[in-house]
């Protein structure tokens, strides 16, 4: 049975998502292990609650991102992932890191990438003037949210949106896809090809909300 292992740094709610969409389809699949980089993390709570098993490793702890970053590989790889998927995670990860899990390490990012990679997006489409937003979730590579598109929800920007009410939607619309790209990667239906992400069968891997 596949496992995933998921690294967070604050209530993780799209963790939350993807184990209240797996409990509820009975995917068969192996919660290994929830890991954030501080003990405050609200979604070591939710982990425990359900039964998966919950670590911090601090990093506050190691005087560098390679000596954190080598402590996080040594737990995931003793976890068995065979998934690691970056929800809220607020680390940058070293090259060496991305390497390790290549093709097995997942993000999603609040925006419709290529548009608006990086920080404050919601902000940022607001002040570009967007009729669209959205999220995007993709396989992590050393470019920052430049890795292979697996699949995203578009919502409308609304007359009158701030950003805390454009943040709050495509919020929701994350813990529609996250789930959904997690299901895909487990079934064994993504082929990377180049920086594209194939989806067998073919499906939509837009949806518009």
């Amino acid at each position: 049975m596949p496992s995933i292992v998921t690294l967070i740094s604050g209530r993780g709610s799209n963790f939350e998502a993807i184990v209240k969409i797996a409990q509820k389809e009975q995917w068969q699949v192996t919660f290994a292990g929830v890991i954030a980089n501080h003990s405050e993390a609200k979604g070591l709570d939710f982990a425990r609650s359900q039964g998966i098993p919950a670590f911090i490793v601090e990093h506050r702890e190691h005087p560098s991102r390679e000596s954190f970053d080598a402590a996080l590989i040594e737990k995931i790889d003793a976890l068995g992932a065979d998934l690691v998927v970056l929800a809220g995670f607020m680390r940058i990860l070293t090259p060496a890191f991305i390497r390790h899990f290549e093709g097995r390490l997942i993000n999603i990012h609040p925006a419709l990438l290529p548009a608006f990679p990086g920080l404050h997006t919601h902000q940022r489409a607001l002040e570009a003037g967007v009729s669209e937003h959205g999220a995007t979730v993709h396989f992590v590579t050393e470019g920052v949210d430049e890795g292979p598109i697996i699949c995203q929800a578009s919502v409308p920007v609304l007359v009158g949106d701030d950003e805390k009410s454009l943040s709050a939607r495509v919020l929701a619309a994350e813990h529609q896809i996250y789930p959904r790209a997690v299901k895909w990667f487990l079934d064994g239906r993504l082929r990377i090809d180049g920086n594209q992400v194939q989806l067998q069968p073919p499906e939509s891997q837009l949806i518009k909300l």
